[in-house]
Formats: C-alpha cells, structure tokens, sequence
C-alpha cells in the first residue's frame, strides 16, 4: 500500500512540473559515519633513514575511536605492497626483521580499523627509508701451526703431527660495520672454545685441552654482528702422530726370482698404508748404508747375482717415519719343475666354467707367466700323448698357470678324461711340456638309501597272509635336484638259495619327475612285504636297477635287509625259548628258597 502512495506522490508531483527532495528513511542504506580517529607512527623511520637488523614499528592514535585492528605492509615501489603483520590488541607495535629484505628503499604504511565508527578505517605512512643490511664477511680462518695441504675441502684437508698436549691456533678476521663476535666449534675435543667477545676480541684462539686425539675434524667459524646476521666459514684438518706401516713390494715380475742384476722393485707407494691419517709422502730404501728417498711406484736397482735382503719403510705427509721391513730380492738362473694340477670337481651337473691351474716353480730365473700357457683336450680313456676327442691340444687362450674351461653342458662329457699340459717358460728360454694327465668327468647326481631311515618294521613273522605282512620304511635321497623320474624295486629271495636262485621283484614302484627338487631331496617310500614261508628271507631295496639314471656311485643303489619266517606255537611264543625261560624262573625260585631259609636260622 505504501508503495502505491509514493507511486501517486511521484505522479502528481510530475503532472505539476515540479522536482521535489522526496526523502524516504525506509530506503536508505544505513552508512558507517567517518571516522574521528588518526594512527600515526611513534616509532617509525624517518624519510631517508638507514634502517637494518630488527626495527620496532609502534603507533599512537589521536581523536576519537577505537582502534579495532591495525594492518601492517611494506612497499618498494609504492605499489605493490606485502603484509607485514595484523595487530588486535595492544600494545600497538610491531618487531621487523629486516634481514628478511633485500637491500634498498621502502616505506611502511599502516591502516587502523575504527569499531566506533562501523569499522571506517584509516591510513598512515611512514617516510622512504633504507635497509642496508650488511652480512659478515670472513676475509681469514686460518692455523698458524705447521702442516701441509689447504684444508679448503674434505679431499685437501690440512694435516698435523700434533702431540695430544699440544696447542692448535686459529686466527680469524672479517668485515662488517657492526661486528660483535665469533665462535668456533667442532675442534678437537673435549670442549669447543669460549665465543671470542663481545665486548674485547682478540680475533683468535690458542686451544690447548691436553687431550687432543687423532683423527679429523672440520672446525666451523660462525661471526655475528649486531643485527642479527652472521657468516661461517669450515676448515678440514686432520691430527696424525701414528708413523705409516709398509707391505711387501713387488720385486721384478713378483716371481721372487729375476733373471737380471737390474731388478725393479715395484708398487712402492701402493705398498704403504698410512691408514685413515694424513697419507704417504714417500718410501725410503736403504742403499749402501744410507736411505734414499722414492716417491715413484718403482724404483730399479742393480744387484749381483744371488740373493739379497733391502730395508724399505714409509714416511708420512707430516713426517711420521715408520718401522722399516725387509724385502727379498733374489737373483739367479735355472729350469722350471712342474709339481701339481689343481682342478676344480668335474661333473655332469656343473654349470659354466671350471677353473684349472698348474702350479710350476723355478729357482733359477722364475717362471716367465707372458708366456707359459696351458692347454687342454678330451680322451675316452685318459691316456696317450694327443686327446683322441679333440684330436689336439687346445691353448685356453690366457697365458700364465691359470685359466678356465666352459661348456655349453658338461654332460655331454660324462664318463670322458679332460687332458691337461703345461707348456712352462722361463725367463732364461727353458722349457717344459707336462706329461698329460687326465681328470675324468663324472655324473654330478647320485642317489642312495638313507640306511638309517630305511628298516623293516619286524624281524620275524609268521609266514602267511594273515600274520606274515611287514612293512618296509625308506628313504631315497639324492645328493642335489633331480628332476627326473626314478625306478626303485623291492626283491626278495631265499637267504639258503643256491647260485641258480635270483632275486625276485615282489614290488616296483615309480618316482615321478620333480619329487626329488624339494628341499630335503628326499622321497619316503612304504612297502608291503608278505613272507611266503619259513625261513629266513633276503630283502633288498634297488635304486634304478635298468641304469638308466646316469650316477656317479651305481655301488649305493642297493639296501639289504633280513626277514625271518617262523613256525610259533600255540599262543605264539617261540617254542625254542619256552625251556629257558622256565629253567630261569625255577632257578630263580630256588635261589630265593635257598636265601630265605639261610635268614630265618636261629643264631649259635
């Protein structure tokens, strides 16, 4: 209805070519009134001020109002502005790092929100001032001890052979306009140095804890200045007071023998360990009485010819000397001698290569190994001067005593002779070719009876049906995975037969392919054995009995065992025991007789 009344107000006012103010309260949105506060800075930069470390923004508020909130920013450029903090509560202040900044010219400004006044907010600048941080920097960190190498990194690290009572000096230096102090830690131990000020800084630190171990350390430097920043720098040095040890060299071609007076002793440097300390610096010889000094790997030198003793020791980087060791050095001439093959186990079962070596000695010029080679072929009987298989000697294509020999299947080989030679050369031209000797390749796989796990359940029966069954428990094992199906036959035959009489096959049982991979390569068997009639009866267990599982051992394939057939009286006793037992049990009755009449006399 009210708006059908302003509607007729609008339409006579218009008819009657006036404009009036028509004020409608109910329409008009309620607007906040304008704030009587003002925030200024109390604390705050001044135009061009130099500002740097932690600054402390505070504000102040004239007029009236409330202060809600105030919302702190930071600018650059004057426009793009980043939030700095929003304050809700007393005090109005704020803790600026300005570390947090780079370099340059900025201004502050903060907007406070007036509660009193619907939340008007107001503005407040602060006049373009500088952040001119500046970070430490260290221009020294340094020992003034004496040692060697930069100690700038792990891999060049400054070594000294300093006494555990010993005193280590740093010295340090850096630049910045409000230098405080420093500290330094990871030394050697115990402790780590009191902060060099602040207050007075000496800019070093004699550190002496009477208990400096060996080993290596990474002392950190870490320089503070006023406003908050800092700057480290690390030194990597090492202490090594313990002397290098000495392994024997190489002499000549390491035959122990040359067949020169100019020997070369070799892997000198290589020969040294100093261990986790500052590393080797040279090797020393003693020559003629006097040491001599060698930082190549080899070094040669003459001798007359026979055998000879040299001292060498290492010395360290710092300087440490090391217990001298002596070297052989042996110089004469003669003809190798052969003394014995080593091969590895020849089956059908080996997979890959088989290594072979002969093992020769010459004690006059040694062994020349560039030149001496070995050579193999396969024989069906292992003897001649030429493998018949081959039909020559094959080189096994490295020179030396040593060398390998693969197959694509060794089993193809089974039951054949790998021949061996050595063709053996000194150094002096001498020459020896073996006699052939043969290695006979045998099936890897073998299966047999475990005896202990195999046994009949009783030794004597009644014969027949109805009493004579036994049960025979066993166990076939295999000496690795086999794959394939397996055979096995229990027989049985008279144990009084004569030579015409062979065993009869009472029970054949079949192995499948695959029960002899599992982890105990083994396969339990029960048979059932009826004895036919009194008597004793040989048994026996037979593993494969056609041959056609290739093994190394066919002897093992047979288990013998003895059953006994017996005639039993009555309620099955043995009838040949009855006498005994009852001859024993009247002696017994006779004794105890005897014993409780001696007992019951009357005494003298």
């Amino acid at each position: 209805m009210r708006r059908i009344v302003c509607a007729l107000l609008v339409v006579i006012t218009m008819t009657m070519g006036q404009s009036p103010e028509i004020f409608l309260s109910d329409f008009n949105e309620s607007k906040s009134s304008e704030s009587q506060l003002n925030i200024v800075f109390s604390n705050g930069p001044d135009e061009n001020q130099d500002v740097k470390g932690l600054y402390t923004l505070s504000f102040a508020s004239t007029g009236s109002g409330t202060i809600s909130s105030i919302e702190v920013e930071i600018s650059s450029d004057g426009s793009n502005w980043a939030s700095i903090a929003n304050l809700t509560s007393t005090p109005w202040l704020k803790h600026v790092d300005t570390t947090q900044y780079q370099n340059g010219t900025y201004t502050f400004r903060a907007r406070a929100w007036d509660s009193d006044a619907g939340n008007f907010s107001v503005w407040s600048s602060s006049g373009q001032f500088n952040i001119v941080n500046q970070i430490p920097v260290i221009t020294e960190f340094s020992l003034s001890n004496t040692g060697v190498g930069s100690g700038d990194s792990a891999l060049d690290r400054a070594w000294y052979a300093l006494e555990e009572n010993g005193t280590l000096s740093f010295a340090w230096t850096a630049n910045d306009d409000d230098l405080t102090h420093a500290s330094l830690i990871n030394v050697p131990g115990p402790g780590s140095p009191t902060d060099d000020g602040p207050g007075t800084v000496s800019y070093g630190w004699e550190w002496n804890t009477g208990a400096i171990s060996e080993g290596t350390y990474n002392p950190r430097l870490t320089v503070y200045d006023a406003s908050g920043l800092s700057a480290s720098k690390t030194m990597f040095i090492g202490i090594d007071r313990t002397a290098p040890s000495m392994n024997q060299p190489t002499v000549g071609d390491n035959s122990n023998w040359s067949d020169s007076t100019e020997v070369e002793i070799g892997n000198l440097i290589s020969s040294a360990d100093d261990g986790s300390g500052s590393g080797i610096d040279y090797v020393e010889i003693m020559v003629d009485s006097e040491w001599q000094s060698y930082t190549s790997e080899s070094v040669t030198m003459n001798f007359n010819e026979g055998q000879h003793q040299i001292l060498v020791r290492a010395v360290d980087r710092v300087g440490n000397i090391g217990d001298s060791i002596t070297v052989d050095v042996n110089v004469d001439t003669s003809e190798p001698e052969g003394i014995a093959w080593s091969v590895e186990e020849l089956t059908t079962s080996r997979i890959g290569s088989v290594n072979i070596s002969f093992s020769a000695q010459d004690l006059g010029s040694g062994i020349d190994y560039d030149n001496t080679i070995l050579q193999f072929g396969f024989d069906l009987n292992g003897v001649g001067a030429t493998p018949d298989q081959s039909g020559r000697w094959i080189d096994l294509g490295v020179n030396g005593l040593e060398g390998t020999i693969g197959l694509s299947s060794w089993a193809t080989k089974s039951r054949q002779y790998l021949m061996l030679r050595a063709v053996v050369i000194d150094y002096a031209g001498n020459e020896l070719v073996t006699i052939p000797s043969a290695f006979q390749v045998l099936p890897g796989l073998d299966l047999s009876w475990n005896a202990t796990q195999t046994n009949v359940d009783r030794l004597v029966v009644r014969p027949g049906d109805t009493n004579g069954d036994i049960k025979i428990t066993s166990m076939l094992e295999a000496n690795q995975a086999y794959g394939g199906a397996v055979t096995v036959y229990l027989q049985a035959a008279p144990a009084d037969r004569t030579a015409d009489v062979d065993w009869s096959t009472m029970q054949s049982v079949v192995v499948e392919g695959g029960n002899l991979t599992d982890e105990c390569l083994c396969e339990e068997i029960i048979w059932d054995y009826v004895v036919p009639n009194t008597g004793q009866w040989d048994l026996r267990l037979v593993i494969d009995p056609n041959n056609v599982v290739d093994e190394r051992d066919e002897s093992n394939n047979n288990h013998h065992m003895m059953v006994t057939g017996a005639t039993v009286s009555g309620i099955g006793v043995v009838p040949s025991f009855t006498p005994s037992i009852i001859a024993l049990l009247l002696v017994g009755f006779a004794i105890a007789w005897i014993q409780r009449k001696r007992i019951t006399l009357p005494p003298n």
